[in-house]
């Protein structure tokens, strides 16, 4: 039953190119918009809830992304046999894709998300820079194309001076990218980010840019319609990562003034106008110790931490991403979006936090998930559910909501305490360390969050002696843990 207004344009039906959690919260959405859903699904992926829970449902076979959800041919073809009229990428694979996006359109299907044009502006983080250059949005000092040669990187590098970072051109998640605190360090980097890249996005193209020193990371969402309507919405905060990804995030940030957030968010604006960008999008910024913000990227796509920023404006984002793409009017004004309480998000990924964040395998043998009203479970989680190498070590996402902020610190510890899951490790306890940390709680934290807080948990003998466990045990199991159930459990039948 459709519990929203819908207009006579909206889809029918839609076709999901993703899978897990995110593609149970896109079903969930278009079931209270009354949009019927297909979900496609790889090997791996056939116990998956997302595939239960979706209208259709079609399989695309193969086991790693490659031969799955990133081939576009089979995910058109899906579309096709199915009578989608539009697909949502969800976040990840290919979402970000301008040429997936072109090819969606030339098979007459709607691409919930940006146009191919505007995914290759913001997309590639170079044609970003000097977009970003052209609208006045302040950047780091570097260079606004890509850099091939050691000879233009230490160009650039004796300009701006030292430390400097290299990043991929093509894409994001940490790839490609390397911090160089010096001269004699640059051409390794040079050569190490460029193989990265390579191998990461099948482009070896880097740029250089000065690095901030122990900043804030702020993420400014927007919503663009077709009718030249662009709102931005309360910042989330995500400054506590490993390896350059993030782990916990919250909104509002306790680094930015209502001054500032109107400033980011102006900017952000102008950007995405100047891109002819249309959609949900996220731009992500730096924030030094003095206050000024440094563009970036953007991320043509909804975001993993999009609950935060649904949590405090009341605001269904995936709602909207579908009534635009189905041409309609944003009836949202900017005075209406303001942040209502305090939101924190974890990552529920398979990862021995005590092994520096080592993927981890294994099944679920026990799961009871914590509830509460203002408790939202974004999961894949199930009892059978297999963790294994094919795909993203996230698994699901915990979000908790408070009037205030040292409410919402309270009630996530307390559910992160009612989170219990047997099978493989999670970043469960480091959740829990990092949000009742001194520098979480008085606000004061940078991205050098896990180095200069957690490391320190963990001397690194031991982390020695823990990854040689660690490695003698995927060894001896063959690299997968299974579930061990007596003869009557209930559970015994169902993994079968």
């Amino acid at each position: 039953m459709c519990n929203v207004n819908v207009s006579k344009f909206m889809f029918k039906k839609i076709l999901i190119a993703n899978r897990g959690e995110i593609a149970l919260r896109i079903i969930k959405t278009c079931r209270k918009m009354g949009i019927a859903t297909v979900a496609i699904y790889s090997d791996a992926d056939k116990q998956s809830i997302h595939v239960r829970e979706a209208d259709e449902a079609i399989a695309i076979g193969g086991f790693t992304p490659r031969e799955s959800y990133l081939v576009m041919d089979k995910v058109l073809d899906a579309a096709k046999k199915t009578g989608a009229e539009a697909i949502h990428p969800g976040y990840g694979f290919l979402s970000e894709n301008h040429d997936f996006a072109q090819r969606v359109a030339e098979a007459g299907i709607v691409f919930i998300g940006p146009s191919p044009e505007a995914i290759d502006r913001l997309g590639d983080k170079t044609a970003a820079r000097a977009l970003a250059e052209a609208s006045n949005v302040p950047f780091a000092a570097g260079s606004t194309s890509a850099v091939s040669s050691y000879e233009e990187v230490r160009d650039y590098a004796e300009k701006i001076g030292f430390p400097v970072i290299l990043k991929a051109a093509a894409g994001g998640g940490g790839k490609g990218m390397r911090v160089v605190e010096q001269m004699e360090e640059l051409e390794s980097g040079l050569a190490s980010a460029q193989g990265e890249a390579l191998t990461a996005f099948a482009d070896d193209r880097v740029f250089i840019e000065k690095y901030i020193v122990r900043p804030r990371h702020i993420e400014i969402q927007i919503l663009a319609d077709t009718h030249g309507n662009v709102l931005y919405f309360p910042e989330r905060e995500c400054s506590i990562q490993r390896r350059h990804q993030k782990v916990v995030e919250e909104s509002p940030s306790t680094a930015i003034t209502p001054e500032l957030r109107k400033a980011m968010g102006e900017a952000a604006s102008r950007l995405v106008q100047a891109a002819k960008y249309t959609n949900a999008g996220t731009l992500e910024f730096l924030l030094d110790a003095s206050g000024k913000f440094y563009f970036m990227e953007v991320n043509t796509r909804l975001q993993v931490e999009h609950p935060v920023t649904e949590a405090v404006t009341g605001v269904d984002l995936v709602e909207h991403q579908l009534r635009i793409a189905a041409g309609e009017v944003l009836t949202l004004k900017q005075e209406d979006i303001t942040p209502k309480g305090h939101a924190i998000e974890c990552r529920i990924c398979v990862e021995d936090v005590y092994n520096d964040f080592f993927p981890d395998a294994g099944v679920i043998s026990y799961l009871a998930l914590p509830e509460a009203e203002y408790i939202r479970n974004d999961s894949a989680l199930y009892v059978g559910y297999e963790s294994g190498i094919h795909y993203d070590s996230m698994a699901a996402k915990l979000i908790v909501w408070g009037r205030d902020r040292n409410e919402a610190i309270e009630r996530a510890l307390g559910a992160l305490d009612n989170y219990h899951l047997s099978g493989f490790n999670t970043t469960i306890p480091f959740c829990k360390f990092a949000i009742n940390s001194e520098p979480f709680r008085t606000g004061k934290y940078s991205t050098f969050f896990v180095q200069e807080n957690w490391h320190k948990q963990v001397p690194e003998e031991m982390q020695n002696i823990i990854a040689a466990a660690a490695a003698f045990t995927r060894s001896a199991l063959g690299n997968r843990r299974k579930p061990q159930f007596s003869s009557n459990s209930i559970w015994a039948q169902q993994y079968k």
